[in-house]
């Protein structure tokens, strides 16, 4: 068959230069190419020189030229040589066809002396691609021939004819022989070798390929165009078939068009089956919808082309459809037991079923290709159904035994199928025998991990939201779609199919009516007590899709029914199942806008029943645990329904009755944490839906109207309905726990959602809240003495943000709470600074309550500092400036009260002044019952010390206020508790710290009450007698004495009249309690105490001559008697201190005062230390002689009474001694003296 052609042949035309008669070059003709991929992508687009790019598919669709622009000369140049065009293949049929194997078999012989030099690569390249194209060109040019000068002989002309009609009539015949010789010549696909065959999957760098690409390629060109000569020849004899005279084929029939054409045919689609066969043994399940079955575009582009082209003929000439020759192709593949074909098919595959499912998927997927190569909308190719529901029935088969794994990628290429092609009736009825029969299945693949369980949706959203994306079909090809096999199990995806089968347009409520009855009847009571936990969930995702698209109410009540065959003693995780189950069909009804009021009585009916046993004492507590399941499901999914209706108007309420009243008490901390989180939710909920009826029934409403709404507001009427259960079965148990020593965040938090709902709907209140209810709750809530400070830092601050409240509030009525509600907000406030430390940990440490209490007292100063009465008051006493927001709460304290005593200070008027005293007690409260844990434990050392420094500024920067007799008592009780205690045990570093606090207020105290001054100064003369003695150390330590808190309390760097007042007390203490001699012995500590007298005197400038005699006294008698030389050298200086202020040396006049102690103290001393006097006087005339010098009479006259007294003359000592001291006071000492010797 094959003819040796030498490079001697003589061309039909012999080549000639002339230019005229040559034809221009024809263009490249279409061929396979997939040179554009990179990285043999699956996802690449059609090559545009491939014959679906290049048009050649939709021209031989319609009948029209191969190749319109070709060819047009009177010669065309092939394999060389030039040949008349329209003789060509008339006269040299077999010439042609015989250069034509000369190539191809050239281009074998090039892949088989094909090295791997790199040097020859480029040369190899060019060759292999010029011998390809020849032989693609060759094809081309037979096309073209056939479309346009091949003609049917009639029988008629057969006895005259021409001899070139003879040939012509011949040429069909000769055709048939030339292409079933190329046929046997390249063989089958499946024939090549496998290195040729590799170069499939070979990657490609840069624009070189060997030649065994070009081979393979040239190949697929071959038995492409093979199919397409044969179809144009069958279109050109007009149905005639042509016979080859000279073959038969391999079954010794004779070889008609026809039969090869369906040789081919068959041979070429049982050869891209075995390829993607080979492919499919490398795809995961998991890949199974991204894994191709071609293995690059040129693959796929002749899957395309054979499914337009036998498509094409199955219309126009009736013969098989594509989907037959693949059906014949596939069936045998999943008969058991397995019949092995001739073609080799079954014998290199791992799952032949999975293989089927994702080959006739894949093709399908390819169906949406039109004859241009772009996907369409509208399927063009017809389904295979009749197919699929055998593949299905053998999936389904038990006896096949096919696991999870396996049918769960089966059932995601069906409803990749049900995509393509719509579901039928018998698809959707196959799939749900099977899995109504495995319902309490699991549905897992193992080596999935995690991601491969079977995952229990654990809240009714999560059940909604599973129903919804099974309702919801991704699109073909998106990744939600392609990795459903990770995300969802089989049952999942059938639920898909199932949807998508209900929900077909133009198909109205016939597909429900068709599988209704089948899906119904496979439930009753021992199938229903038969589902395990996973059976029963995918039961309720079952009805709640079949809810989802077909007749909701109707599914809905079928669903009730079924669940009541559960028996009544049901595990609590069945009851969570069932509770789930029924609020993910409530949330249906809400997502419809229909009333949900039937669903939800009978929910709440069975929840009610499971909480009264939760309630019961007699449950055992394993018992109770495992009852908390469904009742914490029960919340959770109650609360979803609640955040998912847009008006709470479809009888919502229903959902919450007295079954809260039984579970609210019985709940544990952490259950109890569950419900109030719930009740929160619902009171988030109703005030939303409030706001919302409120805007959009007009503009905001006044507050005065918002206190007293009508009844019958059509914005209320729903929020009253919500409301109403709200306050009868939660606020109760709320109440009960507000003096908690524990209290939650989230007590406060629902404690704040009444609040606001009492201030938005007050008539929705208990009739014991009226007629004030917010102002009644926030009493209970916030302004108690007796609350926690962790649950009013953290009620408060959402209450003081909301304006409205606020000013609402404090405007309102008393309503049986005292005092206006502002100074109530600043009394919870102050309370809660001082006892913020109450609660602290044994041993000192911050707990973790501590520190959110922390947190929330911040936040609380912030906001009271923003409340108009307090910063009305900030601003009155020009403190504005310091009382920023970011104040913390001690600093924030301290302002405040220097603000209430500043703008007490500058009032006038009396009425004023007692109505701000009285507002200054409605800000401290009972401030002593506040800080009364802290003085009784003495613990904690911050407590302590807070509450010692807080009431201390009280005194400071109140003791005008305090003074009055509407205070004065809380002044008294201050001093008494505070500074008085019977032990003063643990107190020393608070008192240390704010004792000058005490002694600075306590003394203009003192010096303004009218009607206790005396009993006052009595009071400061005793604390400061007690803390003076508590805090000198027995030996001199000049640190103890210089941080003396009394002294501490006395020192100002400019003297004021109330700073004097203070050390005239701390002086007159000092001389009548410290520096008294008993007889000659001198007072205890005198060292000390002198060395405070002289710290006092030395930091303070004051100038008063009766303030500073007053310890003149006890010096002098200091010097006089004791003569230790620390004792001498301290009395010394503090006695200079005071002649140098009081006598300055600008006076000409000695002081007065001074002149006054002196002479009483000559006097008293007279006759017993006359001469201990005289030397004190030296001392005192080295300081100021003028002092001395007035006291010369004086001691001359008690120097003569004296020896007058012991009648024995002159004394002579004692008139020595008195002599050296007037030697010390100028002339008038020397007068003196004169006047003494005239004696």
């Amino acid at each position: 068959m094959e003819e040796d052609f030498s490079q001697s042949l003589t061309p039909p035309v012999s080549p000639f230069t002339g230019d005229s008669q040559c034809e221009l070059t024809p263009s490249q003709p279409p061929c396979f190419n997939c040179t554009s991929e990179s990285g043999r992508e699956d996802t690449r687009p059609l090559s545009s020189d491939g014959y679906i790019g290049r048009g050649s598919l939709k021209r031989l669709l319609l009948r029209l030229d191969p190749a319109p622009a070709d060819f047009e000369g009177d010669t065309v140049d092939i394999f060389g040589f030039s040949w008349v065009t329209e003789t060509a293949l008339v006269e040299s049929i077999k010439l042609v066809f015989g250069l034509f194997r000369q190539k191809l078999l050239k281009l074998e012989m090039l892949v088989q002396s094909c090295s791997h030099d790199f040097g020859q690569a480029s040369s190899l390249h060019y060759e292999s691609e010029d011998l390809r194209h020849q032989c693609v060109l060759f094809l081309q040019y037979v096309k073209v021939f056939v479309h346009r000068y091949l003609e049917p002989i009639c029988p008629s002309e057969e006895g005259s004819r021409h001899p070139y009609e003879e040939l012509e009539a011949q040429l069909p015949s000769a055709l048939l022989e030339e292409l079933f010789g190329v046929t046997l010549l390249i063989g089958r696909l499946k024939d090549i070798p496998a290195n040729i065959q590799n170069t499939f999957i070979m990657q490609h760098q840069g624009k070189l390929f060997p030649p065994s690409w070009h081979l393979l390629h040239l190949h697929l060109d071959i038995h492409w165009s093979v199919l397409e000569i044969l179809h144009l020849l069958g279109q050109k004899m007009h149905g005639q078939v042509v016979y080859a005279h000279q073959f038969v084929n391999l079954t010794g029939e004779n070889l008609t068009n026809n039969s090869l054409f369906e040789e081919n045919l068959c041979n070429l689609l049982s050869d891209l089956t075995g390829l993607a066969m080979v492919k499919y043994n490398k795809v995961r399940p998991t890949e199974a919808l991204t894994s191709h079955h071609y293995h690059c575009t040129c693959t796929k582009e002749l899957w395309i082309l054979l499914i337009h082209l036998l498509e094409h003929r199955s219309k126009v000439l009736h013969t098989q459809s594509f989907w037959t020759y693949i059906n014949t192709l596939l069936r045998p593949l999943t008969v058991r037991p397995l019949v092995e074909q001739s073609s080799g098919l079954a014998t290199h595959c791992k799952d032949l079923m999975g293989f089927t499912w994702w080959l006739v998927t894949h093709l399908a997927m390819l169906g949406e290709y039109n004859h241009n190569g772009a996907l369409q909308n509208e399927k063009k190719l017809e389904d295979n159904w009749s197919f699929v529901r055998e593949l299905l029935r053998s999936t389904c088969d038990p006896k096949g035994g096919l696991q999870e794994e396996q049918i769960r990628m089966h059932v995601h290429c069906c409803l990749t199928l049900c995509l393509l092609w719509e579901p039928n009736t018998a698809t959707v009825t196959t799939l749900w025998e099977y899995y109504s029969k495995n319902l309490s299945g699991s549905f897992t693949v193992p080596w999935l991990g995690i991601s491969g369980l079977g995952s229990m949706c654990k809240t009714p959203m999560a059940l909604f939201e599973k129903a919804q994306s099974c309702c919801s079909p991704f699109p073909l090809g998106s990744p939600g779609h392609t990795q459903l096999y990770r995300s969802a199990n089989s049952f999942h995806i059938f639920l898909r199919v199932l949807a998508l089968y209900l929900a077909q347009d133009n198909a109205g409520s016939a597909p429900w009516r068709q599988i209704k009855g089948r899906v119904y009847s496979k439930f009753h009571q021992r199938r229903m007590q038969e589902l395990s936990e996973a059976g029963l969930m995918n039961f309720l995702l079952l009805f709640v899709v079949l809810a989802r698209q077909a007749e909701l109410e109707d599914v809905a009540s079928r669903v009730c029914d079924l669940l009541g065959l559960l028996p009544p003693d049901s595990p609590p995780a069945q009851r969570s199942l069932v509770w789930r189950g029924q609020l993910a069909l409530i949330l249906l009804f809400q997502e419809r806008g229909l009333d949900v009021g039937a669903q939800a009585s009978w929910l709440a009916a069975s929840f009610s029943k499971t909480a009264r046993e939760f309630y019961l004492k007699t449950t055992e507590p394993s018992r109770r645990l495992a009852l908390w399941g469904p009742l914490g499901a029960y919340l959770e999914g109650v609360a979803e329904v609640f955040e998912s209706s847009p008006g709470l108007g479809l009888s919502e309420e229903k959902l919450l009755n007295e079954g809260f009243s039984l579970l609210l008490p019985a709940c544990r901390q952490s259950e109890l944490s569950s419900a109030l989180g719930f009740l929160q939710i619902m009171l988030r909920e109703l005030r939303r839906v409030y706001q919302h009826s409120v805007q959009r029934g007009g503009s905001a409403v006044p507050p005065d109207v918002r206190l007293h709404p009508p009844s019958t507001s059509a914005a209320k009427e729903r929020p009253l309905a919500i409301a109403a259960p709200l306050w009868a079965h939660f606020f109760p148990f709320l109440h009960s726990l507000r003096l908690s020593n524990t209290p939650t965040a989230q007590l406060a938090d629902a404690a704040a959602g009444f609040t606001l709902l009492a201030f938005d709907l007050p008539s929705s209140a208990p009739q014991d809240l009226q007629p004030n209810p917010a102002r009644s709750v926030m009493q209970c809530f916030g302004w108690d003495d007796m609350l926690h400070p962790l649950l009013v830092t953290r009620y408060l601050p959402h209450l003081l943000q909301n304006s409205e409240l606020v000013s609402s509030v404090s405007s309102g009525c008393g309503g049986g709470v005292s005092g206006p509600s502002q100074a109530l907000y600043v009394r919870a406030w102050f309370r809660c600074v001082l006892q913020q430390h109450i609660h602290k940990n044994p041993d000192g440490t911050e707990s973790r309550a501590g520190k959110a209490l922390e947190e929330q007292l911040s936040e609380l100063t912030r906001l009271v500092l923003r409340l108009p009465e307090v910063d009305s008051l900030l601003q009155r006493a020009g403190l504005q400036s310091g009382a920023g927001s970011k104040l913390e709460p001690r600093p924030a304290l301290e302002i405040f009260i220097k603000a209430v005593g500043r703008v007490y200070s500058r009032l006038q008027i009396l009425s004023e002044r007692t109505e701000m005293a009285a507002r200054a007690l409605d800000y401290t409260g009972d401030i002593m019952k506040y800080i009364k844990p802290y003085l009784v434990n003495k613990s904690p050392q911050e407590g302590l010390l807070m509450a010692y420094w807080a009431v201390g500024c009280l005194v400071k920067h109140w003791s005008p206020l305090l003074a009055t007799s509407k205070a004065q008592q809380l002044l008294f009780n201050i001093v008494n508790t505070l500074l008085l205690p019977n032990s003063l045990s643990g107190l020393d570093k608070a008192l240390r710290d704010s004792l000058p606090l005490y002694l600075q207020g306590l003394s203009i105290a003192a010096s303004m009450s009218q009607s206790q001054g005396i009993y006052l100064k009595k009071q400061l003369r005793d604390v400061i007698s007690k803390y003076l003695d508590h805090f000198l150390p027995a030996t001199l330590s000049i640190g103890a004495v210089a941080n003396h808190p009394v002294l501490l309390a006395a020192c100002e760097a400019t003297p004021t009249p109330r700073g004097g007042a203070l050390r005239r007390s701390i002086l007159q203490v000092i001389s009548d309690n410290f520096l008294q001699f008993k007889g000659h012995a001198p007072p205890p500590r005198l060292t000390t105490v002198l060395a405070f007298l002289l710290e006092l005197l030395r930091r303070n400038i004051d100038s008063d001559p009766a303030l500073l005699t007053m310890p003149l006294h006890s010096l002098l008698r200091c010097l006089m008697l004791v003569n230790e030389p620390q004792v001498r050298k301290t009395s010394t200086e503090a006695l200079k201190l005071v002649v140098e202020r009081c006598s300055p040396s600008t006076r000409e006049a000695p002081c007065d005062q001074i002149i006054t102690v002196l002479r009483s103290f000559v006097e008293e001393n007279e006759g017993v230390y006359d001469r201990q006097v005289y030397s004190v006087l030296e001392t005192l005339a080295l300081l100021d002689q003028r002092v001395v010098l007035v006291l010369i009479p004086i001691l001359s006259l008690s120097l003569r009474n004296t020896e007058h007294k012991r009648g024995l003359g002159k004394n002579t000592t004692l008139r020595n001694a008195y002599r050296k001291l007037l030697t010390l006071l100028g002339d008038d000492g020397q007068a003196e003296i004169s006047s003494l010797e005239e004696d």
